[in-house]
């Protein structure tokens, strides 16, 4: 007599982070040294956050239950999963990291009353941001990272912890990784972190003023042309905010940088009209770009005339890029 229709109890919130945790710790064991060991100890994590993601995310057919998201998340935190899961992804698969990317999007917007739990416990444990920017450096995990690291920037104090911290200078060299791939989303992290929260990055770009336009200059002067581009796109994003007026200000009077401006702007004006088949695909780009030009040297000139007495080749170089 066949008893398949019996189902297994479903877990409980409890039961999953316990068992989530316990498979984690297994990967420090000794045994895992023996590569047959550290597949079935891997394929036992693989398990639990199937089951964490079904319980977060559902499965298509049935909805997840709140109530348990929440119990789930306030149980991770309990039992210290955080930190293994983020410490363990250089060793996940693929799909193990897929799993964990999807999991940590729901599991940071679990909110008690006016507290987001996961985003508290990451505030007292904010050497895991460092850890995973750091993973940059590794092209397997990055793409994970990079993604789970967005989700925190989402977050204010997270943002502002990252933008202060040592591990924010990293980004300058890891938007120009040779790994197109890595290099684009790490880009798209750091735009993220200079553009989500106008008060934090002003406090930042103000008390880091020189350190950071520094650094920046090597962006808007690398030798990579898609660099150049998209570094003078954040640039304009980023200061014509609101919020960095002063800072904008500061910047366009000092001759250094506005040279480096004008020439940039030139040189991707003389890249545009150049006859080639990328014109034809990049024309809606080009034309975003022409007039986001337009809009960086309307802002220029009315700075540098309210502020100052602009100088002759300044103008001149200010009418050449017209």
């Amino acid at each position: 007599m066949s008893f398949s229709f019996f189902k297994a109890r479903p877990k409980t919130p409890q039961e999953v982070a316990r068992a989530t945790k316990e498979s984690l710790m297994a990967l420090d064991t000794p045994t895992v040294a023996e590569v047959k060991a550290l597949e079935k100890a891997l394929e036992e994590v693989e398990k639990n956050f199937s089951t964490m993601k079904f319980m977060l995310c559902g499965d298509g057919e049935s909805e997840p239950n709140t109530d348990q998201i929440l119990q789930l998340a306030l149980e991770l935190c309990k039992e210290d999963v955080i930190p293994l899961i983020i410490h363990k992804l250089l060793v996940f698969d693929w799909q193990a990291r897929k799993d964990v990317a999807l999991c940590w999007s729901v599991l940071l917007r679990q909110q008690v009353e006016t507290t987001y739990c996961c985003v508290e416990y990451i505030e007292n444990h904010l050497d895991l941001l460092d850890f995973l920017v750091v993973c940059y450096d590794n092209k397997d995990a990055a793409l994970t990272c990079g993604s789970m690291l967005r989700e925190c920037i989402k977050f204010p104090t997270l943002a502002k912890y990252i933008l202060e911290s040592a591990s924010f200078q990293l980004f300058f060299k890891y938007v120009e990784l040779p790994n197109f791939d890595v290099a684009s989303d790490a880009f798209a992290t750091f735009k993220d972190l200079l553009t989500k929260h106008g008060d934090e990055v002003a406090e930042y770009l103000t008390s880091h003023y020189d350190e950071f336009f520094e650094m920046y200059e090597k962006l808007l002067t690398s030798s990579n042309y898609v660099t150049r581009r998209q570094s003078l796109k954040l640039l304009t994003d980023f200061l014509l905010e609101p919020s960095n007026s002063h800072i904008m200000k500061l910047y366009i009077l000092e001759i250094r940088y506005l040279k480096v401006i004008m020439t940039l702007l030139k040189a991707l004006k003389r890249m545009a009209s150049a006859p080639s088949p990328m014109n034809c695909e990049r024309g809606s780009e080009d034309d975003q770009f022409e007039e986001e030009k337009e809009l960086i040297m309307k802002e220029i000139e009315k700075v540098m005339g309210a502020k100052c007495e602009p100088k002759t080749e300044t103008l001149y170089g200010l009418s050449q890029l017209r």
